[in-house]
């Protein structure tokens, strides 16, 4: 639906100012607008004329309008402005970012510490889908007599270790053959085959020496197993305390806390922009929620995504 222009621009003010406070706004909270050189009385008939479309509501009779679904999704479609980050912002996140160069993992988490930041609300960050994603390379690190570690490296960039221990003494020269025996088999295999199967009839292609290997092998389907699951990494929760009534704010990090059903909602997300306003959110705990998401890639293949959640309720409840 298309309004008028003076209704977009009284209907951007409301929204503005209710994200701004977080309470009703009424007409003379709206005369000094800029841009907007009408009186009071127009306004107030402009309200009157949202209301009745839908796109605001009065939460009590004598208070002013607060948007509803409709007038934030008209908003959103219509009458956001996007800002580019100035340069100070951007240099502070590519410091932010940079501090993590050795750990995809960590990079995310701070990306959702930071998005949180900035923008002063619940923020999560997700690993890149399990889906097509291949072993990259393999390596093994010496950690004592008796036991080692197995470090996976993705074609996502992902990094899973795993701990083994085997009954006998594992030697450099025993961690070099595991070590190229399984880039060899593994290099470029789609994680999904990395299983029991793949294990059983890779250890009896060694005959006697497969013998040594079930611990390696395990360890090995463990670190792919857990590659494929998308982790949820989450900041700024507590943020929500201060912005919902207590209800919306218990929903959402219970929603946040549950990192299974999380992860299958983000995986979910189509590639670009996403904004899902109250009802959109497929997860009951968001219904009155708001949650904006992007799909970032990996070598222009869609991987995790960066979100916030916010509430859409003012903070009287």
């Amino acid at each position: 639906m298309e309004i008028a222009t003076r209704k977009q621009q009284i209907l951007a003010a409301v929204i503005e100012n209710y994200i701004e406070t977080g309470e009703p706004i009424g007409s003379k909270s709206l005369q000094n607008t800029e841009g907007l050189n009408v009186s009071s009385a127009t306004i107030r008939n402009e309200l009157s004329d949202l209301t009745s479309l839908g796109f605001l509501m009065q939460p009590h009779t004598s208070a002013g309008r607060i948007p509803t679904e409709a007038g934030w999704r008209y908003y959103v479609d219509n009458l956001l402005k996007v800002r580019e980050p100035d340069e100070r912002v951007k240099r502070y996140i590519d410091s932010r970012l940079r501090a993590c160069d050795d750990a995809p993992e960590h990079i995310l988490e701070s990306c959702a510490a930071v998005i949180s930041e900035l923008l002063g609300t619940a923020a999560a960050a997700t690993t890149p889908k399990g889906e097509n994603t291949r072993v990259h390379k393999i390596r093994f690190v010496p950690t004592g007599r008796y036991t080692s570690m197995l470090v996976l490296i993705t074609s996502a960039g992902m990094i899973k270790s795993r701990l083994f221990r085997c009954d006998f003494a594992i030697t450099p020269e025993m961690l070099n053959v595991f070590d190229r025996a399984l880039n060899e088999q593994l290099a470029g295999v789609r994680l999904e085959y990395v299983n029991k199967a793949f294990a059983q009839t890779f250890a009896a292609s060694f005959g006697e020496l497969g013998l040594l290997m079930p611990d390696m092998l395990m360890a090995a389907i463990d670190a792919c197993k857990d590659a494929m699951s998308t982790n949820v990494y989450t900041a700024g929760e507590t943020k929500l305390l201060y912005q919902s009534d207590l209800i919306t704010a218990r929903n959402v990090l219970e929603f946040l806390g549950d990192k299974n059903e999380s992860g299958k909602l983000f995986e979910s997300i189509p590639e670009g922009t996403n904004i899902y306003i109250g009802k959109e959110n497929t997860s009951p705990l968001l219904r009155h929620s708001a949650m904006a998401a992007v799909r970032y890639n990996i070598d222009n293949r869609p991987a995790g995504i960066l979100g916030v959640i916010g509430s859409m309720r003012d903070r009287k409840g």
